[in-house]
């Protein structure tokens, strides 16, 4: 395909150089010719814009002028795609202009003339053609697909991702809330147990105080009514024995 190419590309630009030079260098010999085109152009879309001069050989050097670079371009297959799209679009207002054989009255000149015009128009597919060749390679469009359905594949694929770190964030939060918790539980109860274990101590220990206490309050009351009872019985024998002795 590549020698094809090779061959084909300065075969369809051949006609275009010829031509383009023509233009460039006698424009006012073709002139006549291209006036059903370049008279509107130059009336009617020239003043609009500076793009444009107003001079009819003017447009007609430039038409000529375009078609002789790009055709120059397709022979070397430099920006062949957009040398061909160049040339296809000089070539419309070019057939136009001189191959208008819907207005030609004599029978031999008209069909000479659609001959012309239907040769201008298969040379534009031709061109067409060759601007959407891509070499083998795949077309802009696709390539925009492509790269459309990749973009979305690797967003999906990263809100997956995502969806899952968070999961996975979510799921040890959660784990860390439930042993906090446990451990929270874990120490209360143990913190309640050392108070009521300290509570219940501090009962014992002051109930046996309390019961030492009343016991040595107890043998000290027992003692020291002992001892006033032995005090009052010996006061009281000791009493009985003197009256007794004055007696006698």
């Amino acid at each position: 395909m590549a020698v094809l190419r090779r061959i084909a590309r300065p075969l369809l630009a051949s006609m275009f150089v010829s031509g383009g030079y023509e233009q460039v260098r006698d424009p006012a010999h073709l002139l006549p010719a291209a006036k059903p085109v370049v008279e509107p152009v130059s009336s009617t879309v020239a003043p609009r814009t500076s793009l444009l001069p107003e001079n009819p050989e003017q447009l007609v050097r430039i038409n000529g002028a375009v078609q002789l670079g790009a055709g120059v371009l397709l022979a070397l297959g430099r920006a062949p795609r957009l040398a061909s799209l160049a040339l296809a679009v000089t070539l419309v207002p070019t057939t136009l202009a001189a191959h208008r054989f819907w207005e030609e009255e004599d029978p031999e000149r008209r069909a000479a003339q659609r001959v012309e015009f239907l040769k201008n128009v298969s040379m534009l597919g031709g061109l067409l053609l060759a601007a959407a060749d891509t070499h083998g390679k795949p077309s802009l469009a696709y390539r925009t697909r492509g790269a459309a359905g990749h973009a979305g594949d690797t967003v999906a694929h990263r809100a997956h991702s995502a969806a899952d770190l968070l999961g996975g964030a979510a799921s040890g939060v959660t784990d860390a809330l439930g042993g906090a918790a446990g451990d929270v539980a874990h120490a209360v109860r143990d913190v309640t147990g050392t108070v009521a274990h300290a509570v219940q101590g501090a009962t014992g220990t002051v109930a046996h105080t309390v019961g030492g206490a009343a016991g040595t309050v107890a043998h000290g009351a027992g003692d020291i009514a002992g001892t006033v009872a032995d005090t009052v019985a010996g006061g009281v024998t000791d009493a009985a024995d003197a009256v007794r002795r004055r007696l006698h």
